[in-house]
């Protein structure tokens, strides 16, 4: 694993979503990004990189309030990966209910890139278990509401679980030191402003993923992190 993914005293800029364009990806490496992140979706053999979501195998492409051209090109993962430059940590978020796309992903990085480190996410956790062996992958267990704080526990706690990350409005105190004795990496979605940035940096957070390419560079001139204080166990971690 990069070393730099396992130094928790060292804030890590994620670019949120910026692999899901090649020309974004561009910028977000020039901004400085330890990591680019991107979506992957399984659609009639492929592996495509997307946030669009689609209705089954109807040809619509949609978000929360648009439709998208459903004749528009959309990259491969196998494009992404040789786009993206030698030294970037690209992080998959797996997206959908396949359980045949971690399987697809693992044999398709084995494929294209063996031995080069990556980073695989996904809020729902058994689409990870094909990772836990992959030395070369970094399973980052992400969680979007309090139910799930506690419950990450019993997964981050086995070996090969690195780095949990986790909805910006969900930390306390208490969550992020009880987050970090488990988990070499906290990072915190999405942050979008240099004022979140520095409070969340004050708690112990490490890892800041968001839209912004100034945020990106706002997270290079941070110093060290400050020591995580530990504090009482807040009751969602039970």
């Amino acid at each position: 694993m990069p070393a730099r993914l396992l130094d928790p005293s060292r804030p890590i800029a994620i670019a949120h979503r910026a692999g899901n364009d090649l020309s974004r990806l561009k910028e977000a490496e020039a901004a400085g990004a330890d990591v680019v992140e991107a979506d992957l979706w399984q659609r009639l053999g492929r592996l495509e990189v997307r946030h669009l979501k689609t209705v089954g195998p109807i040809p619509i492409f949609w978000d929360r309030w648009y439709l998208a051209n459903p004749f528009a090109r959309r990259p491969l993962l196998r494009e992404l990966v040789a786009a993206a430059a030698p030294e970037t940590l690209l992080m998959l978020d797996l997206k959908g209910w396949s359980n045949q796309l971690g399987p697809a992903v693992r044999r398709e990085m084995e494929r294209i890139a063996p031995g080069r480190p990556y980073a695989v996410c996904a809020q729902r956790w058994s689409m990870l278990e094909p990772f836990h062996a992959v030395p070369e992958a970094i399973v980052v267990h992400s969680i979007g509401n309090r139910e799930r704080i506690g419950q990450v526990m019993a997964h981050i706690s086995r070996p090969g679980h690195a780095a949990v990350s986790i909805h910006q409005e969900l930390l306390s105190p208490a969550v992020v030191a009880r987050l970090r004795e488990h988990a070499a990496v906290v990072m915190a979605w999405p942050v979008n402003d240099e004022a979140l940035l520095h409070r969340l940096y004050r708690l112990g957070v490490n890892g800041f993923s968001t839209d912004r390419l100034e945020i990106v560079r706002a997270v290079g001139e941070l110093g060290p992190l400050p020591p995580v204080a530990s504090a009482p166990v807040d009751p969602s971690m039970r």
